[in-house]
C-alpha cells in the first residue's frame, strides 16, 4: 500500500464495509431513565473530552490513494455537525412517540454517511416513549472498528450508575464444554485428518456460497436485490441470562451455542407459520466470531488491539421435522456441534487469505463484492457483545437498557445481541413489510420456552428416577448391613452423594 505521510493504513474489513457495494453501520441505542437534560454545549464538551481520544478514527476521513485503497486521515472535527435533537410533536402519549422513534431510527438507518466528516453521530431524543424517558442513539460506521472494539469505545464514556468509581465488571464467558483428554497416535493421525478434510470443506463451501450457491428463498429470505437500502423494523426480545446459562451448563456447550440454538428453532418456527414447505428449506446464518474480551479492552493501558478483527462461519439451518417427534434441544447441540467444528478447522483463514490476494490482484472493491456475495447468499447473521453486569449511566442519566444494530447488510434478517444487567437482549432487525416483527418475536420467545422447559422436564425426570433407584439401594444396603464391609459402606455412601449431586 502506498502510504502518504499523516495517513494511517485502513484495514481490510474497514475497506470492505465502506466500499461501492457494502456501507455498514452500528447503531448502539440506550434508554435513559431520566429525561435527558444534555444540551448541544454539553453533549458538544462529552464528545471532545471523552468521546474523540479514545481512537483517532473518530476524528479522521477515508481517502483513496492512487492504486483504490483506503487510508485514515485526521481532520479538524466540527462536532455540532455530528450532534442531532429530533424534534417530535409536543404533548403526545409515549406510545405515540414509539412509532416517532420506530420511523426515526429507520431513516436514519437508511442514511449513508458524507464522505467529507469522520464517520459517526449522535442522537438525543428527548422524548419519553414506552421503554425510556429519553432515548440515547450512537450511529457509527463499521469501518470504524468491529463491534467488540465500537462497544469497547461506547463503554469506556460511561460510568457505574451505582459508584462511578468502580470498574465495569463483565459475565464470564468461559465454556462449559468437557475438556479432551490426552489422545493415542492413531487418535491424533485421526484428528489431523479430519482437521485437513474439515479446512478444505469449509473453505470450499464458502467459496461456492459467495459465488454460485445462494439460499432458497423463504420468508425470512426474499433473495431481492438492495434489500440494505428498504425500511427496516426491529423486534426486542429479553431472555434471562441465568436461564441461558443454566441450559449452556446442562448441555455443556457455550451460551453463543445456546443463543444460536435459540435464534434457528425461533426462525424455523416462524417460517412453518408462514409456509410450511420452509421448515426443510436451505437457509444458511452468517454466525460471527472473533470477538474478544470488552472487559480487556476497558484495563488502563490494555494491549488489546483495535480494529476489524472477526470472522463468518457459515452455519447451516438445522430442518424443522415434524413438532411431534422434533426433539428443540437438537437445535442448540447443531449448532454447538457446527461452530466447533468450523472454529476448529483453517475454513475461515483460507478464505481471509484468499481475500487479500484479490484485494491485492484486484482491488478492495472487487473484494468487497464477495464480501456482500457472502453475505446476500444467506438468510441472516448473528453477531453478540458482551456487556456490564452493573447499571451504567452517561452524564449522570442512569442506563435501563441498551441494544444494538447492524444496518446496511443485504439481508432481510439480522440479529444482534448484548447482555446487560443479567439479562440478554436480542434484536432482531427486520425488513419492514416482508417480515411481521410481532410474529417472528413470537416465535423466538417460544422457541426459547420449548428449549428451556424440555431441559426442565428431562431434569425432572433423571432426578426423579436418581431417588427411586436411590431408594432401592438403600433398602438393600439396611437389609444386608451385617454382611458389607466398612469400606463397601463407605464406598456406598459416597456414591448415593455422587449420584444426588449428578441428579441436581
Amino acid at each position: 500500500m502506498e502510504l502518504r505521510e499523516g495517513l494511517e493504513p485502513a484495514s481490510p474489513n474497514a475497506q470492505y464495509f465502506n466500499s461501492s457495494v457494502l456501507s455498514v453501520s452500528i447503531i448502539c441505542v440506550m434508554q435513559s431513565e431520566v429525561p435527558i437534560e444534555i444540551n448541544e454545549a454539553r453533549a458538544i464538551s462529552l464528545l471532545n473530552d471523552v468521546f474523540l481520544p479514545i481512537n483517532t478514527r473518530f476524528s479522521s476521513i477515508m481517502v483513496k490513494d492512487r492504486k483504490g485503497e483506503k487510508q485514515w486521515k485526521k481532520v479538524e472535527v466540527k462536532l455540532e455537525e455530528h450532534v442531532n435533537f429530533p424534534i417530535f410533536p409536543t404533548g403526545l402519549l409515549p406510545p405515540s412517540y414509539d412509532e416517532y422513534l420506530e420511523d426515526y431510527l429507520s431513516n436514519i438507518a437508511m442514511e449513508h454517511f458524507p464522505q467529507n466528516k469522520p464517520l459517526w453521530e449522535i442522537h438525543m431524543v428527548k422524548y419519553p416513549t414506552s421503554n425510556a424517558a429519553g432515548t440515547i442513539i450512537f450511529k457509527l460506521h463499521h469501518a470504524l472498528g468491529d463491534g467488540y472494539s465500537l462497544m469497547g469505545a461506547l463503554l469506556s464514556c460511561l460510568q457505574r450508575a451505582d459508584n462511578p468509581s468502580l470498574p465495569l465488571t463483565f459475565p464470564s464467558h468461559q465454556s462449559s464444554e468437557p475438556e479432551s483428554g490426552s489422545k493415542s497416535v492413531c487418535g491424533r493421525v485421526s484428528q489431523l485428518c479430519s482437521f485437513i478434510f474439515n479446512s478444505v470443506s469449509d473453505f470450499g463451501w464458502s467459496m461456492l456460497k459467495s459465488t454460485l450457491v445462494e439460499d432458497d428463498r423463504t420468508p425470512i429470505r426474499s433473495g431481492a436485490e438492495g434489500v440494505e437500502y428498504q425500511p427496516i423494523m426491529v423486534s426486542n426480545m429479553i431472555f434471562s441470562m441465568d436461564c441461558i446459562k443454566h441450559i449452556k451448563d446442562k448441555l455443556e456447550v457455550t451460551v453463543n451455542d445456546v443463543i444460536t440454538g435459540i435464534i434457528f428453532l425461533g426462525s424455523r418456527l416462524y417460517m412453518q407459520e408462514i409456509s410450511n414447505k420452509s421448515t426443510k428449506s436451505h437457509s444458511t446464518a452468517l454466525v460471527m466470531s472473533g470477538y474478544k474480551s470488552i472487559e480487556e479492552m476497558l484495563k488502563p493501558n490494555s494491549k488489546v488491539p483495535w480494529g476489524n478483527q472477526f470472522t463468518f462461519l457459515h452455519v447451516p439451518v438445522p430442518e424443522l421435522k415434524d413438532h411431534k417427534s422434533q426433539n428443540p434441544l437438537d437445535f442448540v447441540l447443531a449448532a454447538s456441534k457446527i461452530i466447533k467444528k468450523k472454529k476448529s478447522s483453517l475454513g475461515v483463514y483460507l478464505t481471509g487469505r484468499f481475500l487479500e490476494i484479490v484485494k491485492k490482484l484486484r482491488g478492495p472493491e472487487t473484494a468487497a463484492r464477495f464480501v456482500h456475495g457472502t453475505l446476500r447468499n444467506s438468510s441472516l447473521s448473528i453477531s453478540n457483545v458482551i456487556g456490564p453486569m452493573e447499571q451504567v449511566s452517561l452524564d449522570n442519566h442512569p442506563i435501563k437498557g441498551l441494544y444494538f444494530m447492524v444496518l446496511g447488510v443485504p439481508q432481510n434478517l439480522i440479529i444482534t445481541m448484548v447482555s446487560y444487567m443479567g439479562n440478554l437482549r436480542i434484536s432482531a432487525v427486520m425488513e419492514k413489510g416482508f417480515l411481521d416483527p410481532q410474529r417472528f418475536k413470537s416465535c423466538v420467545e417460544n422457541a426459547f420456552e420449548k428449549i428451556l422447559k424440555l431441559l426442565m422436564m428431562k431434569l425432572l425426570f433423571k432426578q426423579r428416577f436418581c431417588f427411586s433407584f436411590l431408594n432401592q439401594q438403600i433398602e438393600f444396603f439396611i437389609h444386608n448391613i451385617d454382611f458389607l464391609s466398612i469400606n463397601k459402606s463407605v464406598q456406598f455412601i459416597y456414591d448415593c452423594s455422587s449420584f444426588l449431586s449428578f441428579s441436581m
